[in-house]
């Protein structure tokens, strides 16, 4: 598993982007060509982050959880496994989890 230094993002639609980009790297897809839904995740009801899924050829789905407690998303594989562990710069984290609601469905 690859653990990716610290990176900075402003908003939600950073976020999004990169998280596709991974995806589609890793394994190989043209970014742009599969549809990527999301998912609000809530903790004892409050919003805590985002789950990503990538909807490739074949019924193929990889997915990525943006932790917004941790700071940090967790990108897996087709099969589940987990193969890329990414930390985000708490300096530039301005996304509140309250807010996370309101940008999921926009």
């Amino acid at each position: 598993m690859q653990h990716d230094r610290a990176r900075a993002f402003d908003n939600l639609c950073q976020i999004r982007q990169f998280v596709t980009c991974t995806l589609c790297q890793k394994n190989d897809f043209e970014i742009g060509v599969f549809e990527i839904t999301e998912r609000l995740l809530t903790r004892r009801g409050r919003p805590c982050g985002v789950y990503f899924c990538l909807n490739g050829p074949r019924s193929v789905k990889l997915t990525a959880i943006w932790d917004a407690e941790r700071n940090s998303i967790l990108f897996y594989g087709s099969t589940g496994e987990r193969f890329q562990t990414t930390k985000l710069d708490n300096s530039s984290a301005t996304i509140d989890p309250s807010e996370i609601a309101e940008l999921v469905q926009h």
